[in-house]
């Protein structure tokens, strides 16, 4: 049976092997993308690439995580908080404007630079049939009508790419981005892009021998990168590896050509073996089945690329992560390192899809940075404790641009829930110990430090904001706390106390608790609606819910108590009313999310659907504006960014599985109409991975292993169920308790 299958595949993918079996959500064509934005993507964490045909040429764009330009932001250090609040407090915001906001569009640097291009020259080779990315084992395949292939894929741990054309009369070149291009030295702004040129380089040199090619490029102080590639003739097919290093990786001494030099005598045949095993592994993680095909697809495709862009050892996700615009141009908003909504949307999804393991690169690389956080702290605020720039390089520098939330004060504290949600996830006690409490600890700390006393007796932050509300007007500076602000500074004093507690130290539990009683609490309206700030309600339709923090993800609000619903349904209501005309992508995944912890699956489910149809391009790449003629909003351009895709995967795992008050919740917010579901180990806090299936719109079963022991919460409803696996089990006001061991397995079947 599997040679007849492999033989009907073969007939449509004539590179067919073991392990290279096609899957329904599949990026697939008859015919290649076009542009750069809607490639094929490749990617490792650390090296991208992305697909496409160029002016008649196959061309991979290739990229890098750590190519920077880290050059400081001019002007910044002339910048901090007092003279920020001097300028404020006497209505005088020039100065502010032009030391904190110009030069993040006037300068072209700091910022995220592309690496280089392969092309292949392929107007011999007629009409593409079909342009595919086998997203289960990360490789891309397009076939031609006279029966040629091409095959590329990336190492999943090593900087290494590979191509394979089954076509030996392929010319191979590889185009470094014009340094020195000048016919493009607009200034253009930083969603555009401004031109390579403005960087000042020096173009680097190309080294061109038989079948090898080598680039280097000399970037700022000294920074420089290198790409290789080289190929040879085997069996009739060319087949080539290539290479992105830097000596920004200051503790790798390989080059681009030892790279690709190790990778050929390894050869195609090992390395796409071990990249079929690790997306195999990858994908072993977490599954779902749904009835909508569109929400499913989308879905998978989400965790392909965040599969694609994060790992352990590499750097967070920015703003394009190993995708950099192949145009030109910068990328759009630098491709910069946005702590005010990007970065931590982007690992949303990560905890309840059970991907821990590549969701540690954000929370390894904010501690490791915690020196330079501490520094700028001090420098900026003039306080001790632990903040971080709302907008950074990779070394974690800030880059301005709208101080209001560049600057921020309480970027820390949002930050700080990520260490948190890892804790939680996985009970690592060392993580907890080691990073996850001194983050929030320090955080918090320095909130004390800084904030001030009101003449009521309660703190207030000098000067407060709410992300991107009044974008870079002095209005967008509040007199009173935010609610923004105030939910993260209520949030981590709360979490402070809780893991205070949990590691024994009751002095500093009771410290926290001392701090969380001398703030107010969230402001709402008479309706019961959350309001920007004290007196100021939401104003209009706006893309960023900034006001509603305390909601989700932070869940200080919770929508299962009479006066969490109450404030919940108000603010929803009116965020319905102001209506969607000033969204983005994201905004439409943030909603979805929201009204799942609502347990509304209808309108989680259209909320995605918009976001799946209206903001992404056919490869699923999220693009801010409404692609579908402003049906949806009155944004209609089309800037790439990563944070609305992954969004929208946390929504639709909120849909199936919420445990954020430590209670399991199974198809907590489905729609009506979804009788067909089914999950496989999605994880919840407490480190439990949950299985489920539901079957003709009836509960068939929930398994559950756990991975650390500890108690078992469940909300089983109105059900009454058979518990295999323990012996030991009680119902508390409708939830169910099972004390497990480590490693314990739970089969809960409802009574009929």
């Amino acid at each position: 049976m599997m040679l007849r299958i492999c033989t009907f595949l073969l007939l449509l993918f004539p590179v067919c092997s073991i392990g290279q079996i096609p899957f329904r959500h599949d990026l697939q064509s008859r015919q290649l993308p076009t542009r750069w934005d809607e490639g094929l993507p490749l990617g490792n964490g650390m090296i991208g690439a992305l697909i496409w045909q160029k002016d008649g040429k196959l061309r991979l764009s290739l990229d890098r995580a750590d190519l920077w330009d880290l050059r400081p932001t001019a002007d910044l250090d002339c910048l901090d908080f007092a003279l920020i609040r001097k300028q404020v407090e006497s209505n005088a915001y020039e100065i502010i404007q032009r030391l904190g906001d110009v030069p993040y569009e006037r300068d072209p640097a700091p910022t995220k630079i592309p690496g280089a291009a392969l092309e292949f020259d392929i107007a011999s080779m007629g009409e593409v049939v079909s342009s595919r990315l086998l997203i289960k084992n990360g490789l891309a395949q397009i076939s031609w009508k006279n029966g040629a292939t091409f095959n590329s894929f990336i190492h999943p741990t090593l900087p290494v790419g590979w191509f394979r054309f089954d076509h030996k009369d392929i010319q191979v070149k590889l185009v470094p981005p014009r340094y020195r291009d000048a016919t493009n030295t607009g200034e253009g702004n930083s969603v555009q892009g401004q031109g390579l040129a403005r960087l000042g380089y020096q173009q680097g040199s190309l080294v061109v021998k038989p079948n090898k090619i080598t680039y280097t490029q000399p970037g700022w102080n000294g920074f420089s990168y290198q790409v290789s590639v080289q190929w040879q003739l085997i069996d009739g097919a060319l087949e080539g590896a290539w290479s992105i290093t830097s000596n920004y990786a200051k503790d790798s001494k390989s080059t681009s050509i030892d790279e690709v030099a190790h990778a050929l005598q390894r050869g195609y045949k090992m390395d796409l073996q071990e990249t079929i095993r690790w997306w195999k592994n990858y994908w072993s993680a977490s599954s779902l089945t749904i009835p909508d095909s569109v929400l499913e697809e989308q879905w998978y495709l989400e965790q392909y690329k965040f599969g694609c862009v994060a790992r352990a050892n590499t750097p967070p996700i920015t703003l394009q992560a190993i995708w950099t615009a192949d145009n030109g141009n910068l990328p759009p908003w630098k491709g910069d390192i946005h702590n005010d909504l990007n970065v931590q949307l982007s690992y949303w999804p990560s905890y309840s899809s059970n991907h821990l393991a590549e969701e540690e690169g954000l929370v390894n690389w904010l501690h490791a940075h915690r020196p330079a956080f501490e520094a700028w702290t001090r420098k900026f605020y003039g306080k001790d404790g632990l903040n971080v720039p709302g907008v950074c390089t990779l070394d974690g520098a800030a880059m301005g641009g709208w101080v209001q939330y560049s600057m921020s004060p309480t970027v820390a504290g949002w930050l700080g829930h990520h260490f948190y949600l890892h804790w939680r996830y996985t009970k690592d006690t060392a993580f907890l110990r080691e990073k996850a409490y001194p983050w929030i600890r320090d955080f918090a700390t320095f909130i004390q430090n800084f904030s001030v006393t009101r003449a009521d007796g309660q703190r207030q932050l000098p000067l407060s904001s709410s992300p991107e509300f009044y974008d870079n007007t002095s209005q967008a500076w509040f007199r009173e706390t935010t609610n923004y602000d105030l939910a993260i500074i209520r949030w981590s004093y709360q979490k402070a106390a809780e893991l205070a507690h949990e590691l024994g130290n009751e002095e500093d539990v009771s410290r926290w608790q001392d701090q969380l009683q001398q703030w107010p609490t969230l402001s709402i309206d008479k309706s019961g609606s959350l309001l920007l700030a004290p007196g100021i309600p939401y104003p209009e339709s706006h893309r960023h819910f900034s006001h509603m923090l305390g909601i989700h993800p932070l869940g200080i609000l919770d929508y299962r108590t009479p006066d969490g619903k109450r404030v919940v349904d108000a603010s929803m209501k009116l965020l319905e009313e102001k209506g969607t005309s000033q969204w983005v992508g994201y905004s439409f995944s943030w909603q979805a999310n929201l009204y799942a912890r609502m347990g509304k699956g209808e309108q989680a489910a259209e909320a995605l659907r918009k976001f799946a149809t209206c903001f992404c391009l056919a490869n699923s790449f999220h693009v801010n504006g409404d692609q579908c003629g402003g049906k949806n909003s009155s944004y209609t351009y089309r800037p790439f960014t990563l944070e609305g895709n992954f969004a929208f995967a946390a929504g639709l795992q909120e849909m199936l599985i919420q445990s954020h008050d430590g209670i399991i919740r199974v198809f907590p917010a489905l729609p009506d109409s979804w009788k067909e579901v089914s999950f496989t180990d999605l994880r919840t806090e407490g480190a439990f991975l949950v299985s489920a299936t539901l079957g003709k719109g009836q509960l068939v079963q929930i398994k559950i292993i756990s991975e650390k022991g500890g108690e078992l919460k469940i909300d089983r409803g109105s059900r009454e169920f058979k518990v295999m696996g323990s012996r030991s089990s009680r119902v508390d006001n409708n939830i169910l308790r099972i004390q497990t061991q480590p490693g314990q397995q739970i089969l809960l079947k409802p009574n009929p």
